[in-house]
C-alpha cells in the first residue's frame, strides 16, 4: 500500500467523477494567493491514494457545495462606470453554483483567498441580513434613489436561493417603499417572485432581464451546467410577461464561433416568449478566466478551441480580454462590428427595443427601521 499522496499537478484539471456537474475543469491558484495550490492529477487510481478501488464507499465524493454567511456591514455596492447602465446594485450571493464557466465574476473569489475555478461555483457566501441592511440603508436621510440593479454580478436566483429566499425578502423591502429594481438572471426560479415582481411592474418599479446563452441544451449544460436549461428560461420569460412584468432577453455572453450562430434564433425565441426589449454582450475573459475557460473548450471543443480563441482575440486588438470602459462590453475589429450589425438588424426586423422603459423613481418614501413606512 502506498502511504504517500499521489504526485500532484497544478497544471492539471481536477478528475472527471470528482467534478461532475460542475462548469470548471479545475481550481487554479487565486492571484492574491502566496503559495501555489495544487489539484490532483486526473489520470490517478485510488490504489495511488490506497484506497481500494473495489470499495465504493472509500471513493472520494464529488464536490458539494457549501453555503457561509457572509458577515458583510453594507450591501448597496456603488459604482462610477461609465459603460454601465447602473450606479448601484445588490448582489445577494458571492460565488455562484450555476457553474458558467466564462463568467466574468470569478475573479472575485480570489479577494477571499479563493480560486476562480471549482472554488466560486462550490463555495458560496450568502448575506441572510440582506433585507434588514437594505432597509437601514435605504432609511439614511444621506441615501438618494436610484435604480437598484441586482443580478449584474452573480446570479440572485441561483439552486440555493430556493432555500434561503434573500432575494426575495430584498423584493418586499422594494416592494415596501416603492424603490426601483431591475434584475438579471438564468434562473426560472425568478417565476417564484412574479407576484411581487408583477405588483411593483404594475407602479412602474420593476423589470426583468432573462439571460438565454444558447437554445442547444447540450451546449447550455455543459456551458452552464446547474442553470436553467434554454426551454426554462424561455418559459420564464413567457411566465412574467404574462403577470404584466416587462421583460427582455440577453443574448449573453456571445462568444464568437461558439454560439455567435444562435444570435438571431435566440431573438426570435424570446420575442415569441414576450419579451419586448433586448441586450447583448461579448465574452469577457478577465484574469483567470481566460485560462479557465481555454481548459474547458480544450475538454469540451477541442476541434474549435484555437478557432475560438482567435476569434475573441480578434474581437479584443489580439488580446484574450480588453478592460477597457465600453470595448469591454462589445469589442472591437471587423468580427465584433459584425456581430454588432446582426443583432441590430435582427432586434429592428422583430421589433425590439422600440419603447426604452423608464422606472419611476419619484414614488421612493424612505422606509422606517421598525417595518413600517415613514408618514414623511
Amino acid at each position: 500500500m502506498n502511504s504517500g499522496p499521489p504526485t500532484l499537478h497544478p497544471d492539471r484539471p481536477v478528475a472527471p467523477e470528482l467534478r461532475r456537474g460542475r462548469g470548471a475543469t479545475g481550481n487554479p491558484t487565486g492571484r492574491f494567493e502566496p503559495r501555489a495550490r495544487v489539484t490532483g492529477d486526473r489520470n490517478y487510481h485510488y490504489a495511488d491514494l490506497g484506497w481500494s478501488e473495489s470499495e465504493e464507499e472509500t471513493a472520494p465524493a464529488p464536490l458539494q457545495t457549501t453555503v457561509s454567511e457572509d458577515q458583510t456591514r453594507s450591501i448597496i455596492a456603488h459604482n462610477a462606470s461609465p459603460d454601465l447602465g447602473f450606479s448601484q446594485s445588490i448582489n445577494p450571493y458571492r460565488g455562484c453554483e450555476h457553474g458558467c464557466v466564462y463568467c466574468f465574476a470569478r475573479p472575485s473569489h480570489e479577494y477571499f483567498g479563493l480560486s476562480v475555478g471549482l472554488d466560486f461555483e462550490t463555495k458560496l457566501f450568502a448575506k441572510p441580513n440582506a433585507a434588514a441592511l437594505l432597509r437601514q440603508e435605504l432609511a439614511s436621510p444621506r441615501y438618494k434613489a436610484s435604480v437598484l440593479a441586482i443580478g449584474t454580478n452573480t446570479d440572485p436566483y441561483q439552486p440555493v436561493e430556493r432555500r434561503l429566499g434573500i432575494m426575495r425578502s430584498i423584493l418586499e423591502v422594494l416592494s415596501e417603499c416603492n424603490h426601483p429594481v431591475g434584475i438579471v438572471t438564468k434562473s426560472h426560479l425568478v417565476t417564484r417572485d412574479a407576484d411581487i415582481l408583477s405588483s411593483m411592474a404594475k407602479r412602474g418599479l420593476a423589470m426583468v432581464h432573462l439571460s438565454v446563452t444558447t437554445l442547444d441544451r447540450g451546449l447550455a449544460r455543459r456551458l452552464e451546467p446547474r442553470a436553467a436549461t434554454p426551454p426554462k428560461r424561455l418559459d420564464a420569460i413567457r411566465t412574467l410577461a404574462e403577470a404584466g412584468v416587462p421583460v427582455g432577453v440577453m443574448t449573453a455572453p456571445i462568444i464568437p464561433g461558439l454560439n455567435d450562430i444562435e444570435i438571431e434564433a435566440i431573438l426570435e425565441a424570446a420575442w415569441d416568449a414576450g419579451a419586448r426589449s433586448a441586450g447583448k454582450t461579448l465574452v469577457r475573459l478577465p484574469h483567470g478566466v481566460k485560462d479557465l475557460f481555454q481548459n474547458w473548450l480544450a475538454e469540451h471543443a477541442p476541434g474549435r478551441a484555437a478557432h475560438v480563441m482567435s476569434l475573441i482575440r480578434s474581437t479584443r486588438d489580439g488580446h484574450d480580454n480588453d478592460p477597457r470602459f465600453f470595448a469591454r462590453m462589445k469589442g472591437s475589429g471587423a468580427y465584433a462590428e459584425m456581430i454588432d450589425l446582426r443583432f441590430r438588424t435582427a432586434c429592428q426586423r422583430l421589433g425590439f427595443n422600440k419603447e426604452r422603459k423608464k422606472l419611476d423613481l419619484s414614488q421612493f418614501r424612505p422606509p422606517s427601521l421598525d417595518g413600517q413606512l415613514a408618514l414623511w
